[in-house]
């Protein structure tokens, strides 16, 4: 059982994809309120574990808690989850604020001070006056700022990053993460990030999931797992792979 009153926590979880597919197995927990990345080679099973926790895949065993709530089959309606995808996820018919306020009501019915929720959001990432807009006269980065409004206003305790700002360039995905950062540190939501990029996780995770094969491989601090003197074996041949090709 976690110390932690409200931790994540995958117990014994098991999936697979199919009959002839190889089991994913996963073990780990997830601190209540820190950031924590999901890093490891393309295939490992980062976006199949958050997936797993969304309810976006169903496990064959196992079980997913959060606190003292088994929400391993729980609908994905009902989950206290937000997801943020590299896709964004907006509707480019619709104009910003309503891409936002999907998050408040799904019938975009909104009451005065719901009105507001989602004008504080769209400030609180930088994009206030931007409500009229169509996100195709947006940039990348501004899109995947709507995401992170939407994130705010649905007022989940679970935040799930899945690569999301994978495409972006370099100064701009370092902007996305500084806001994430800023705004997990007001809201102090539990965040699971999955990332290809290890310095993203030692910008702003606090902790670091190492998964390779479809298994938890080892977990612990960022600044010591993904340390090249720290690390263990595994993680320092993931590290040399990711510097050969840097560049």
């Amino acid at each position: 059982m976690s110390e932690q009153q409200n931790a994540l926590v995958c117990e014994d979880l098991r999936f697979r994809y199919g009959r002839d597919s190889p089991e994913m197995h996963f073990d780990c927990e997830f601190a209540e309120g820190e950031i924590t990345a999901l890093v490891g080679p393309s295939g490992s099973g980062k976006s199949t574990l958050i997936n797993l926790i969304a309810g976006f895949d169903i496990p064959v065993s196992g079980v997913i808690r959060f606190g003292e709530s088994d929400i391993t089959w729980a609908p994905v309606s009902e989950r206290p989850v937000s997801m943020v995808f590299q896709e964004n996820n907006l509707f480019s018919h619709m104009r910003v604020f309503d891409n936002v306020a999907l998050g408040v009501a799904p019938t975009l019915r909104l009451t005065g001070e719901e009105r507001d929720r989602v004008e504080a959001a769209l400030s609180a990432v930088g994009l206030a006056g931007y409500g009229a807009r169509l996100p195709g006269a947006l940039s990348g980065g501004e899109r995947q700022r709507v995401a992170l409004a939407r994130v705010i206003v649905r007022r989940k305790p679970i935040l799930l990053l899945d690569e999301a700002f994978a495409s972006l360039g370099p100064a701009l995905r370092h902007e996305m993460l500084d806001l994430l950062a800023s705004i997990h540190d007001e809201r102090r939501m539990t965040t699971v990030m999955v990332t290809h990029f290890p310095e993203d996780a030692r910008r702003i995770a606090a902790r670091t999931v190492f998964l390779a094969d479809g298994t938890v491989v080892t977990e612990g601090p960022t600044q010591t797992l993904l340390d090249h003197d720290t690390a263990p074996e595994a993680v320092r041949s993931y590290l040399g792979r990711q510097g050969a090709t840097a560049g």
